[in-house]
């Protein structure tokens, strides 16, 4: 009877769960657990990361990962990914008009660079540019960027798509691409330190 397969999926998970965050990741890099949202799949997993250099925060971001042992068309799998980056880049990037495709490089270059085999990957690339007049003149422009991205692993290893998402969060934070437990010496754009944390809601 069904009733009974829904045990072992959720053990099948919780194992791919502990398989991908054993991942090395660079040292800049830290997650924390949270609570996932239970209504987008039979079974779900969440974490907040941020990115640290300096004893700055210049990045941060969501990962949610979804399993339905049925798999979804829409999906064209039984897991996705589902992905939130953050972070304040300097002014000057107000005026860059290819700072979308610039977020979307992030994005394939991350899971390039882990072998990450992905279907469905799909980027949305928002810049927030903050400008301040009057009594508030003197508060320097902002230019904030938030990626929301998502993908279908093609296997049930997750731990190079883990690993694809802190390298995601590391280039949204100006680092340059390394391997895990390589630490950069200067950052290859000048991300800002960002205002709050990664456990802000959306």
């Amino acid at each position: 009877m069904p009733v009974h397969q829904f045990p072992a999926a959720a053990r099948a998970f919780s194992t791919a769960i502990e398989e991908m965050t054993r991942a090395p990741l660079r040292p800049e890099v830290h997650w924390t657990s949270i609570p996932a949202p239970g209504r987008m799949a039979p079974h779900t997993w969440a974490a907040n990361g941020e990115v640290i250099l300096h004893d700055e925060e210049v990045a941060s971001g969501r990962l949610v990962v979804l399993h339905d042992p049925a798999g979804e068309e829409a999906w064209k799998g039984e897991y996705r990914m589902v992905v939130l980056v953050q972070a304040q880049l300097e002014p000057e990037f107000a005026i860059e008009a290819m700072l979308g495709d610039v977020a979307w490089s992030w994005v394939t270059e991350s899971l390039e660079l882990f072998d990450a085999e992905s279907r469905e990957l799909g980027c949305t690339a928002t810049r927030v540019v903050s400008q301040s007049y009057g009594a508030l003149a003197g508060r320097p422009s902002t230019v904030d960027v938030e990626m929301r991205v998502s993908w279908t692993p093609t296997s049930s290893d997750l731990a190079p798509h883990f690993a694809a998402w802190t390298a995601m969060l590391a280039a949204a934070g100006g680092l340059p691409p390394a391997p895990a437990q390589v630490a950069p010496l200067v950052p290859s754009h000048r991300a800002r330190p960002r205002q709050g944390s990664a456990n802000e809601e959306d």
